[in-house]
């Protein structure tokens, strides 16, 4: 696979830039590494260049400021300074992003990436909700945060 396929109108997710580095060269990889680094690797090892490129690709695309996150935080803050509390609609339960989320379900793994700009990738497609996704596989309308984990199921009420 040529190295060229990295550079599109529209970038492909890290996770599928990562997931394309085995079947490049040795020459796309040093290439590649020089672009990342703006130096040459200091090894010739493949399984080290994969590995290190992996993680440069990952920080390049998850070090972005995401100003919704600064904007929830700076609320959630304010709000804290002044009532000494943090209600329970005010915590943030989005994970960071380039977070792995996985569920296994009907015996078949699910894998989910959270993105920088607030959505989600699962199978090649990007969706801007959790609950989108777990309704993709289910064919059920489900929380997402509930369906992946991310949030404890209410407790049971008790019957009088």
């Amino acid at each position: 696979m040529n190295r060229q396929n990295l550079t599109r109108a529209t970038p492909p997710s890290v996770l599928t830039q990562i997931a394309q580095l085995p079947d490049f060269s040795i020459d796309d990889l040093r290439a590649l590494w020089i672009e990342l680094n703006g130096s040459t690797s200091p090894n010739s090892n493949r399984a080290f260049l994969e590995r290190r490129i992996a993680y440069g690709l990952q920080e390049r695309a998850f070090r972005k400021v995401n100003q919704g996150l600064l904007e929830r935080n700076a609320h959630r803050i304010d709000k804290l300074l002044a009532t000494g509390k943090v209600s329970k609609t005010d915590r943030d339960i989005r994970p960071v992003p380039g977070t792995v989320i996985t569920r296994e379900y009907r015996g078949q793994m699910h894998r989910v990436v959270v993105g920088t700009d607030g959505q989600y990738e699962f199978e090649g497609r990007r969706y801007p909700t959790l609950s989108m996704i777990a309704r993709e596989i289910t064919g059920t309308r489900w929380s997402g945060p509930l369906f992946f984990g991310l949030k404890a199921s209410a407790p049971a009420r008790k019957s009088k």
